[in-house]
Order: C-alpha cells, then structure tokens, then sequence
C-alpha cells in the first residue's frame, strides 16, 4: 500500500489494496520494522485520532517523506525516476480520504504515523474495472494489486464474512519506528472495524518487513505470489532488491 519499517504497500480494491506501507517497513509501505513491539515510548506523547479533510496537505508531505519514496515495488521499477512524487499515487492513497476511517498518530501537532483504511465488501472483485492511468509505470502497480485482489479471493477462506476493514496504508515517521505507533494504530483500525460490523481486517503487502510486522500483530498469511512469478507478457515486471521477494496477503478475524 507500509508502519514503519520500510514501506509497503498495503493495498486492496485497487489501491486499497496497495498497501504500500511501512509498510513494510511497516515503517515505511514499506512497513513497519517491528511495530508491533514497541521497545521504548516515544520522546512525546502522542494521540490516535481520525483524518479529517483539512489533513490532506499535511498527509501528503508524510507519505512523500516516509512512504512513497522508499516502497519497494516503487524503486524497482523506478516510478518516481527522477520526479518527487507520483501524482497519480497520490490521488489514489487519499481518494477516500472523507471515509471517516483513515486514522493519523498525532504528536506536537505533527503526523507522526498514518492508517489509510477502506471496507471491501464480498463480490467487490467482480466490481474490479480495467486499469486506466496514464502513468504507465503506475499502472504496472494497479494491474499487480487487482491480480492479487482476483486470486486471493479473500471472502472465500471467510464464508460467514461478508464485509472487511483493508489496511491501505501504514506508515510511520523513520525516526519513531519499533516504538508502538504501528500497533496502535491498528489497534484504533480494529475498533472502527469492529463498530462498522467488519469480520476481517485485510493488508496487501507488497514489502517483507510489511508483511513481518503483520505477523508479529497477529495477523496469517492467506495468499503470496513472488514478484519472480508474476509476469505479463512473459516478462517479469518487478525485481524488487532482497529482501522482498513477494507480495502477500495478511488477514486477521476480528472477535
């Protein structure tokens, strides 16, 4: 889609499905480095609220500075090249932005870890429309995410869930990683989840420490392809460097 601890993307629906996150560094998309045990408070108390529509700016200057830059799949087939930023990944990461349950981690008035989520619904694969983007490397990214959003077939290993909670995208500030904020922030997830009358929640990781955090959290593994598999054309599209050798899916059932 990304936590901190090297970006991922943690994505679904498209890009809900990216979930580039810190992720993986789960830290970041990409994900977190070890979010779910924090080591030492952070220097400065912090608080979990929801994103409001004014936090836009702010939110994009985060996931330029923590999350963009460094997800995997996004360096290897150099999306940025040469640019600061990606358009038209930003409008994807904040098109739902007014859902009421996209969450920041606050500290002195300054984000210091981001929570992007989104609900999936059953049948929401058959909803799925042909990529259109003009930024064909991004495009790559989007054809990627709606493959595994096909053959994960999240729904299918949850037959008495109907409605899920997606982790887009987790990141948090480099500096504050490994301290908690990751967990929390996918603890307040788990509450909205569970208040929404979700059965699930769900992250596409794209990035290996994404997809470690979200062991650590509690979460299994339902679906991997390894980017040396996945090939269109008969050429493989992404190399990302090691140690992210696949994209994943995590699940975790919500009591």
């Amino acid at each position: 889609m990304a936590v901190q601890m090297q970006p991922s993307f943690i994505l679904t629906e498209k890009f809900e499905k990216l979930k580039f996150t810190d992720f993986v560094s789960v830290d970041s998309v990409s994900t977190p480095s070890t979010p779910s045990t924090p080591c030492s408070p952070p220097a400065e108390p912090y608080s979990i609220v929801l994103v409001k529509d004014s936090d836009r700016e702010e939110l994009l200057q985060f996931l330029r500075t923590f999350f963009i830059r460094d997800e995997p799949i996004n360096d290897s087939i150099g999306l940025l090249d040469g640019r600061t930023t990606c358009s038209e990944l930003e409008d994807y990461s904040l098109k739902e932005l007014d859902n009421g349950i996209n969450l920041k981690a606050v500290s002195n008035g300054k984000i210091i870890g981001v929570c992007l989520n989104g609900i999936l619904e059953r049948g929401y694969v058959d909803e799925i429309e042909e990529v259109n983007c003009n930024d064909k490397k991004f495009a790559k990214i989007l054809k990627l995410l709606d493959h595994v959003a096909v053959e994960s077939k999240i729904f299918s290993h949850f037959p008495d869930v109907d409605k899920a909670m997606t982790v887009k995208i987790l990141s948090v500030d480099s500096s504050l990683r490994g301290r908690g904020i990751a967990k929390d922030l996918m603890n307040r997830t788990r509450d909205l989840a569970r208040e929404l009358g979700c059965g699930i929640m769900t992250a596409d990781c794209t990035s290996h420490f994404t997809a470690r955090a979200l062991k650590k959290l509690g979460f299994e593994c339902i679906y991997s392809l390894k980017y040396e598999d996945y090939k269109v054309n008969g050429e493989v599209v992404f190399t990302p460097a090691t140690p992210h050798a696949a994209v994943t899916v995590y699940t975790q059932r919500i009591a």
